[in-house]
């Protein structure tokens, strides 16, 4: 068993973000594990760029209410204890709703052995417009 101390805080890159991200760093596996996850903090109305994982992501609400939405699909709105799978290479962003924080549990898994791809890819920012194009809560 080890306790790990706690890493500091570290704002989202403006590259990857909107608006005020902040993530706490909770576990990155050495092999043979391959687990990641960090608490990430999104302000009211910040978000990710649209950006896919080679393995999946598994997104586990902790507070607040958020937004996610893969490409192509509606925008559905997240709660805590709401956990949204993201399958791999399946393009998406995910937020906080315009008028709320919301914290989530990111987790993924870096490639496999032998396996050069990135662990995520990135593209392009979320335009105020698409991002305000609201769905039903669900």
């Amino acid at each position: 068993m080890e306790k790990l101390k706690k890493q500091a805080s570290v704002r989202g890159p403006e590259q990857m973000f909107t608006g005020e991200v902040y993530f706490d760093g909770i576990f990155a596996g050495q092999e043979p594990s391959r687990m990641r996850a960090n608490s990430v903090h999104f302000a009211p109305g910040a978000r990710t760029a649209w950006h896919c994982h080679t393995e999946g992501q598994t997104l586990y609400v902790t507070e607040g209410v958020g937004l996610v939405q893969a490409r192509g699909g509606e925008i559905l709105q997240m709660h805590p204890g709401d956990v949204v799978y993201t399958p791999p290479g399946e393009w998406h962003w995910h937020g906080a709703d315009p008028e709320h924080f919301m914290t989530h549990i990111a987790m993924w898994e870096s490639p496999r052995p032998g396996n050069d791809a990135p662990e995520s890819e990135w593209g392009a920012h979320i335009t105020e417009e698409e991002y305000r194009v609201r769905s039903q809560p669900s």
